[in-house]
């Protein structure tokens, strides 16, 4: 489900229905500020209090995040001459749109500011350019607004503050059924990992390198009052949420070089990345960068600038050769105690045609999740169009030091192939037009199972 705001131009001094992020909610004061180089200060009226999200529109020439020097502008947002957070224009020259949120807003008068500020900037990075601003002010009706103002506040890595990496540019969140009522579940795409999964398992076993990660969980009960928070912190630990609040945003301090987080931390730079809610049934978490494909552009960037890109790198080494020569396959299985790894069939340059291993002959490139994965395999540069993908399951590794043995019995099934496909020059994901439903069950240290591609 991908978002939409604001198609047109609206007079937003009564109560109107409007669509935004994909869905229909109750709000009030939509404006859209005409605007032009920083600063930018803007009047907006909310005819009734509710959570504000601001989308900016803005572009930064000759910013490039592929480039040491280039990589972004900062600029600084300010609601009522209050720091609200930072935005990095990280998507160049061209105009974009940064989803943000503003928090709580009453009603009457308000007052948006944006400013550039330089000590965050690249050197080079040149003046940023807001071409309009769209404003909304959500009102308390439906599950939009419980989602927008409890959606956390993240503090910035102390090391990531002026380094331009591990950035986080999108939030999602599901709603999932408990026991209690009901849980809204927000995670995180960060531009890529400083510390955690090696760059080339990234690729084998998740099929990006960004990072995505759970951050906060709320549950609200039946009369939609919480009854649980908890976030995921240091070491993937999910405790509770004991930290503080600004209205109902809990505020949490990115504290590891995975991007896990923390009640609390060092810095006072921020992001409030606006929430957009996802469906994740029958699909992996990867379908949210799929609905947002600028996102895949801005972590090929981060590659190529901390020279993550070798060209015919071993499988081990840490790194990866050009992101076009990877094939992406998204599955799904009911895996236990278990591992699973997919294969592609193609014709190479020299015109031989064969299977190209997604564990690429190690054990850890194998998938150990159940449910729906992505995984992603290098072939040659030259190579055409998968026709064929297989798949085998195989014992799962051993339990680390410290964790208890497995007992389930081991099995896998195959259930769904949902896509395969590669990306364009640009490094966002061409159209995958094959998909495969049904329940195969894959014997351990099996025979391959193959599934024809057919377009």
């Amino acid at each position: 489900m991908r978002g939409a705001w604001f198609r047109n131009s609206i007079d937003g001094m009564m109560p109107i229905r409007t669509p935004v992020f994909g869905l229909v909610v109750m709000c009030t004061a939509v404006i859209r500020a005409f605007a032009g180089p920083l600063p930018v200060d803007q009047a907006f009226k909310a005819s009734a209090a509710g959570e504000g999200v601001a989308v900016i529109h803005a572009s930064c020439d000759p910013c490039d995040w592929g480039t040491e020097g280039r990589e972004a502008a900062a600029v600084r947002v300010l609601v009522d001459g209050k720091y609200s957070q930072h935005v990095l224009l990280t998507r160049g020259a061209g105009d974009a749109d940064y989803h943000v949120t503003l928090g709580r807003i009453e009603a009457g008068e308000h007052r948006l500011r944006l400013e550039a500020d330089p000590a965050l900037s690249a050197k080079q990075a040149g003046p940023a350019s807001v071409s309009h601003v769209d404003v909304v002010v959500i009102t308390p009706a439906g599950d939009d607004f419980v989602a927008q103002s409890m959606a956390p506040t993240l503090f910035a890595r102390p090391n990531t503050v002026g380094r331009f990496t591990d950035l986080p540019v999108f939030m999602w969140y599901e709603i999932v059924a408990t026991a209690q009522g009901r849980q809204f579940r927000y995670s995180v795409i960060f531009t890529n990992e400083d510390g955690g999964t090696a760059t080339d398992r990234l690729m084998a076993t998740w099929g990006r390198t960004t990072d995505v990660e759970f951050v906060y969980g709320v549950t609200l009960d039946r009369a939609g009052k919480i009854v649980a928070e908890e976030f995921q912190g240091p070491r993937h630990e999910v405790p509770p949420f004991r930290g503080r609040h600004e209205g109902a945003h809990p505020l949490l301090w990115v504290s590891t070089d995975n991007n896990m987080v923390s009640e609390s931390g060092p810095t006072e730079i921020r992001y409030a990345p606006a929430p957009q809610r996802f469906d994740l049934t029958n699909a992996s978490r990867e379908i949210v960068m799929d609905a947002h494909p600028w996102i895949y552009t801005v972590a090929a960037k981060e590659m190529a600038r901390e020279k993550k890109l070798v060209e015919d790198a071993p499988a081990g080494s840490g790194h990866i050769p050009d992101l076009k020569r990877f094939v992406h396959v998204e599955a799904c299985t009911e895996l236990q105690n278990a591992a699973v790894a997919f294969s592609v069939h193609a014709t190479d340059p020299s015109g031989v045609a064969r299977w190209f291993d997604s564990d690429r002959g190690l054990p850890e490139f194998r998938i150990v999740r159940t449910g729906c994965f992505r995984g992603a395999v290098p072939l040659p540069a030259g190579t055409n169009q998968p026709d064929a993908v297989r798949f085998k399951a195989y014992p799962a590794p051993p339990p680390r030091q410290g964790e208890p043995a497995r007992k389930e019995t081991p099995s896998v099934t195959l259930t769904r192939v949902n896509s395969v496909f590669t990306v364009a020059d640009n490094y966002q994901p061409r159209a995958s037009t094959f998909t495969w439903t049904g329940s195969e069950r894959l014997a351990i240290d099996g025979d391959w199972y193959e599934v024809r591609i057919t377009r």
